[in-house]
C-alpha cells in the first residue's frame, strides 16, 4: 500500500535506504507508519518537530563479540546486540533473545516494536531489545552459564536499574536471567532490579512467569466482550508454540471456560479433540526440555503432525499465534477463516504477516496485534522494577489483578484511538496511535535535540 503522506512516504524511503535488507525491522517500521497517516494529517506539530524521523532511528544500537568456552575445551563466538531505541518516557525496557535467528534486524524490529508496548501499558518504561545468535539448545548448563557470563560482561557497561532494564524472551528464561544477574552484580558490586524475570528468592516478582500468557488472554476476553458480546466460554482454541506464553495462555483461556484443541513446537503440532492436556505439556517443556511429538506418546488420544503451519487448518473459534514472527501466514488466516474463526490475538511479537492480518480484516475476525494483547510480560516486568525499587513484594493476587486492569485499558485505549481517527475496531491502527501519541508528546516537550 502506497503512503498518501508525502512526510510519511519520505521517512520510510530514508529507513529503507539506511536499513537495506532488514525485512523484519522494515516490516514493523511500514506498519506503524501505516497507522498513523490520520494522526500526521490531523496534527502537524509532529512533522514540523521531526518526530517520527527520530522515532525510526535507534537512540543507540550496540553490537559486540560474546566469546565462551564449551564443554569440550573448544573457544566459541558470538554475536551479541542490544538496540536501546527510545527512552522518552522511562528507561530502555525489553528482553534478549537467544536463538539463531537473531540479527541487527531481528531485534531492530523488536525494539522498535517495544516502543509502542510499553507506552500502552501506561507505565513509564521506554523501548530496547537485545539478544544473541546463540543457541541454548542443547547446551550444557555450564556451557549457557559460561555463554551468559560472557554476553554481561559487555552488557553490563550500557544497562541498570535506570537507564537500561533487560528481560527474558525465547531461549531466555529462570536460567539464562540467574546467570546473567549474578555476572552483573559481581561485576558491579551492587543488588538492583537491572533485569527483570528473576526467580523468587532474588528479587523476582510472584505472576511474572504466567503474565504474558495470562495477559494476552485477558486482552482477548475484553476484546469478545467489548466488540462481539462473546467469551471464551465454550471455544475452542488454538495456540501455537509450547514455550512460556503458550502454556500460561492455554492455563488462562481454559479457566476462562474455553477448551484447548491444539499445541505446537518448531517440528510440528499435536491436536487432542479432548482438550491438550497442560500438566503433560508443562513436564515436557518446563522439566524435561523435550519435544512437542513426545505427547502423543503420554496421551494416546492425540495426534502429532509434523510441520508447523498445519495448525492454522485446526477448526476453532479463537486462534492464539505465541511461536515467533511471521508464523502465521495468508494461506493460514484463509484456513481459520473457513474454519469460522471469530478471534485471532498475538501472543508472539508479529506472528502473523500483513496479508494474514488483511484477511481477517476484511472478513470481520477480530484482530488482537502482538504490541497490545501480549504486553501482559512486559507490563509485570515493570511491576518487579517497581517492587524493587521498594524493596517490596506484592502477592499473586495482587500482581493479577493489576495486570487484569492494565490489560483492559490498554484494550480500550487502542479501541478509543481507531474510533477518533475514523478506523473504529481497527486495533492495529489504534494500538499504534495510542502508544506513538504518548511518546511522540514526550520527545516534543523534551526538545529538538533529545
Amino acid at each position: 500500500m502506497a503512503f498518501q503522506s508525502p512526510y510519511l512516504a519520505s521517512v520510510y524511503e530514508q529507513v529503507e535506504k539506511r536499513n537495506p535488507g532488514e525485512k523484519e525491522f522494515l516490516q514493523a517500521v511500514r506498519e506503524v507508519l501505516e497507522s498513523l497517516e490520520l494522526v500526521v494529517a490531523k496534527e502537524p506539530e509532529f512533522e514540523a518537530n521531526g518526530v517520527i524521523e527520530r522515532l525510526v532511528e535507534p537512540e543507540r544500537q550496540i553490537q559486540f563479540r560474546v566469546s565462551w568456552v564449551d564443554d569440550n575445551g573448544k573457544v566459541q563466538v558470538n554475536r551479541g546486540y542490544r538496540v536501546q531505541f527510545n527512552s522518552a518516557i522511562g528507561p530502555y525496557k525489553g528482553g534478549l533473545r537467544l536463538h539463531p535467528s537473531v540479527n541487527a534486524s531481528v531485534i531492530k524490529f523488536l525494539g522498535f516494536e517495544q516502543i509502542f508496548k510499553n507506552s500502552l501499558t501506561g507505565l513509564p518504561i521506554g523501548g530496547g531489545k537485545g539478544g544473541s545468535d546463540f543457541d541454548p539448545k542443547g547446551k550444557s548448563d555450564g556451557e549457557v552459564m559460561r555463554f551468559c557470563q560472557s554476553f554481561m560482561t559487555e552488557l553490563s557497561k550500557h544497562i541498570g536499574a535506570d537507564t537500561d532494564v533487560p528481560a527474558g524472551d525465547i531461549g531466555v528464561g529462570a536460567r539464562e536471567i540467574g546467570y546473567l544477574f549474578g555476572q552483573y552484580k559481581r561485576l558491579r558490586n551492587e543488588f538492583t532490579g537491572v533485569l527483570t524475570g528473576k526467580g523468587l528468592t532474588y528479587g523476582g516478582s510472584l505472576a511474572r512467569t504466567e503474565a504474558t500468557g495470562y495477559g494476552l488472554c485477558y486482552f482477548t476476553e475484553e476484546m469478545l466482550s467489548c466488540m462481539k458480546k462473546e467469551s471464551f466460554r465454550g471455544k475452542r482454541v488454538v495456540i501455537s508454540g509450547s514455550g512460556n506464553v503458550a502454556i500460561y495462555a492455554n492455563q488462562k483461556a481454559t479457566e476462562l471456560g474455553g477448551k484447548v484443541v491444539a499445541m505446537s513446537d518448531s517440528g510440528g503440532y499435536v491436536y487432542d479433540e479432548n482438550g491438550i492436556d497442560l500438566a503433560v505439556v508443562k513436564q515436557l517443556k518446563e522439566v524435561e526440555r523435550a519435544r512437542i511429538s513426545e505427547y502423543v506418546k503420554r496421551v494416546p488420544t492425540a495426534t502429532y503432525t509434523p510441520g508447523c503451519k498445519g495448525i492454522w487448518t485446526v477448526p476453532c473459534d479463537i486462534a492464539l499465534p505465541c511461536a515467533t514472527q511471521n508464523e502465521l501466514d495468508e494461506e493460514g488466516a484463509k484456513a481459520l477463516v473457513a474454519n469460522g474463526v471469530i478471534a485471532v490475538a498475538e501472543g508472539a511479537n508479529m506472528p502473523s504477516t500483513p496479508e494474514a492480518v488483511a484477511v481477517f480484516r476484511q472478513n470481520g475476525v477480530l484482530f488482537g496485534p502482538a504490541k497490545a494483547a501480549n504486553a501482559g510480560g512486559v507490563a509485570t516486568s515493570a511491576l518487579e522494577m517497581s517492587q524493587n525499587s521498594m524493596r517490596y513484594g506484592w502477592t499473586f493476587a495482587e500482581v493479577d489483578a493489576k495486570l487484569k486492569d492494565i490489560m483492559v485499558n490498554i484494550f480500550h485505549n487502542a479501541y478509543d484511538a481507531a474510533e477518533k481517527y475514523g478506523d473504529a475496531g481497527n486495533l492495529v491502527a489504534g494500538a499504534n496511535i495510542a502508544g506513538f501519541e504518548k511518546v511522540a508528546r514526550a520527545m516534543i516537550a523534551q526538545g529538538i535535540a533529545y
